[in-house]
């Protein structure tokens, strides 16, 4: 069975010091895909902007820096509140997310509930993808017959 785990959350984009505008997201974790997280910014266009990285990228970024290139986490404070900022590059540009810290930490803490670290190769499936694409069908008994029977030439009677 596959399990979904959603969050709606109010992020902050951060333009300045002094100014953010306020963006809608929602957080998903997908048990079949138990390796990563997604998220989707609701902005003022037609379709979301989904972004996905890894989830253990968003559980060490709740606790400290961490990351490189694409995606960069880290939690600081803002106003004596405990935020988590998020830094997205991409070839279309770059953004500064703030993020509610005790919102993200919550709904981490439940993906790992549901898939403790570790386990995550459990629900790929691997195992039982390979025992279906390895089993023997029944045309596999032709290929593996001889047609010809023995050469009988190989006794010395040629």
């Amino acid at each position: 069975m596959h399990t979904v785990v959603e969050r709606e959350l109010e992020l902050k984009l951060v333009l300045s010091p002094e100014h953010s505008i306020p963006v809608p997201a929602r957080l998903t974790y997908r048990t079949e895909d138990p390796y990563a997280v997604h998220i989707a910014f609701h902005i003022s266009s037609d379709f979301p902007v989904h972004w996905t990285f890894a989830r253990d990228l968003l559980v060490e970024g709740v606790f400290r820096p961490c990351g490189h290139g694409d995606v960069r986490i880290w939690p600081t404070k803002v106003d004596r509140r405990n935020v988590i900022f998020v830094g997205l590059t991409s070839p279309d540009g770059d953004a500064l997310l703030e993020v509610p810290s005790a919102a993200v930490a919550t709904w981490v803490e439940r993906t790992l509930r549901l898939v403790p670290p570790g386990t995550e190769t459990d629900r790929l499936g691997i195992d039982e993808g390979l025992a279906e694409l390895l089993a023997p069908l029944p045309a596999d008994d032709l290929w593996l017959s001889d047609p010809w029977g023995p050469d009988e030439s190989l006794d010395g009677d040629a």
